[in-house]
């Protein structure tokens, strides 16, 4: 090939290797801004946080439940009673009056066994009232306790001992009147009522009510059969023994005539 013919040629490449190089259109159709408004990952932001904040509860709750069980085993095995995670007894079929409130119930932590010469049963409590509102909403509310049963030697129509304005949702279940006694303030600070108002006289004498006011008013007396609930607020499982011995002390303080007038 002869220098003219070469000529136009390596001009040709020479201008394409000094071209500018090609520009690249940028689609901003997929910009995070939507009109001024939240950017789009918003929405997957507010819904990963719920998430994350959910999981957080169910994590704390599952931890402060396992923390409360070890608590309640490490009580059994120094009170030397028998621990279930679970209600092996079948508490809820018994009939007090406190088991059968709301809408549903359930029972955890249960020691029992003997404890100071007495037959004892202690557990967490709880039963919710479930409201649905004007949207269809369903939602819970729940009530907890720590109750302990001990046995009584008689056969009690039903009596529910509680100080005024605390147990009200378990007086206000009963239709009997609240029955008064001798002393003016037992009778401001409890209500008690019962199916045989003379069962009631008969049990609840001075040394009783003695007894009941020294208790600090925490706690509710409810007794069928031959058994006597006591149910308070909920507690921490090392004050386990302050409830065992407000149960204990009611049963300590029964009048012995009730034995002989009720015999079970």
């Amino acid at each position: 090939m002869n220098a003219l013919a070469v000529a136009p040629v390596l001009a040709d490449v020479l201008a394409k290797k000094h071209s500018p190089p090609p520009s690249f259109a940028v689609d901003t159709s997929t910009s995070f801004d939507t009109g001024g408004g939240f950017p789009s990952a918003m929405p997957v932001l507010i819904v990963l946080s719920a998430l994350a904040l959910l999981g957080l509860i169910f994590y704390l709750s599952y931890t402060m439940k396992e923390r409360r069980r070890a608590a309640f085993q490490q009580m059994a095995t120094q009170l030397r009673l028998t621990y279930s995670e679970q209600d092996p007894l079948g508490i809820l079929g018994y009939a007090f009056t406190l088991l059968h409130r709301g809408d549903g119930q359930g029972i955890e932590n249960v020691l029992y066994g003997p404890w100071q010469e007495v037959d004892v049963v202690a557990f967490d409590y709880w039963y919710y009232d479930e409201s649905t509102d004007s949207n269809g909403a369903t939602s819970r509310s729940y009530h907890r306790f720590d109750c302990a049963l001990v046995p009584i030697d008689a056969d009690c129509p039903r009596l529910t001992i509680a100080r005024e304005s605390l147990f009200t949702a378990l007086a206000d279940a009963l239709s009997f009147h609240d029955l008064q006694f001798e002393s003016e303030d037992f009778n401001r600070d409890f209500n008690v009522r019962c199916e045989v108002p003379k069962f009631a006289n008969d049990l609840i004498d001075a040394r009783m009510m003695a007894w009941l006011m020294s208790t600090g008013y925490s706690h509710a007396f409810e007794a069928v059969g031959n058994r006597v609930l006591v149910a308070g607020p909920r507690i921490d499982p090392v004050e386990l023994t302050t409830l065992l011995g407000v149960a204990r002390g009611f049963v300590q303080h029964v009048p012995a005539v009730v034995s002989s007038l009720y015999p079970g």
